[in-house]
């Protein structure tokens, strides 16, 4: 039989991780939201070393995402790409800056081959990273898969503004931290 339907989920502790009253103004501060959000993932056994965020203009945080790969036997299920599903639902929009406002996603790392082209589709403004895509590699035991040279020039032509390094050392300690623990929850 074929399934009719897809359920992915977010761990239980994110809505006591997350103050949904918080405004989030700069990049540090929607950046270290992703790194906790990780670095909680990890030692919780939840999944992989990956956080991310989607905010909309005035700061306020409109969905949160963790890698649930392994939980959900689901290649998707990215940090990136689970908050982009759940804004998407909140939202009721596929491209959720056609409403007029802006939209920037914060995520712990540079998103892989996946995460970065449902990145062009998604309706964000903003792509505020953590680690770098190397470090991805050099600590842990991910292929972040194949990215057109120009990458950002690529998403700043279609009006996404890339924001690299952003607490790229607190980034760095979570996927080490990850790797010490023995990796393997995707």
């Amino acid at each position: 039989m074929l399934y009719a339907q897809v359920h992915l989920t977010l761990p239980a502790w994110i809505h006591s991780e997350i103050d949904q009253e918080a405004r989030y103004e700069t990049d540090e501060q929607r950046v270290a939201l992703a790194i906790q959000l990780a670095r909680r993932n990890v030692e919780l056994d939840t999944g992989g070393p990956f956080g991310a965020a989607v905010f909309d203009g005035n700061g306020r945080l409109i969905a949160a995402g963790v890698n649930r790969v392994v939980q959900h036997n689901c290649s998707v299920a990215h940090a990136e790409m689970m908050a982009f599903m759940t804004a998407q639902a909140r939202t009721q929009r596929y491209r959720l800056n056609e409403d007029g406002q802006r939209y920037a996603l914060a995520t712990s790392a540079q998103p892989c081959c996946q995460c970065y082209g449902a990145s062009v589709w998604a309706g964000i403004d903003e792509l505020l990273i953590g680690a770098r895509s190397e470090d991805v590699e050099e600590l842990t035991e991910f292929d972040e898969g194949p990215l057109p040279a120009d990458w950002v020039g690529e998403l700043q032509r279609r009006g996404v503004q890339v924001r690299r390094d952003i607490l790229r050392e607190e980034a760095r300690a979570v996927l080490a931290a990850y790797s010490a623990r023995g990796g393997l929850m995707y």
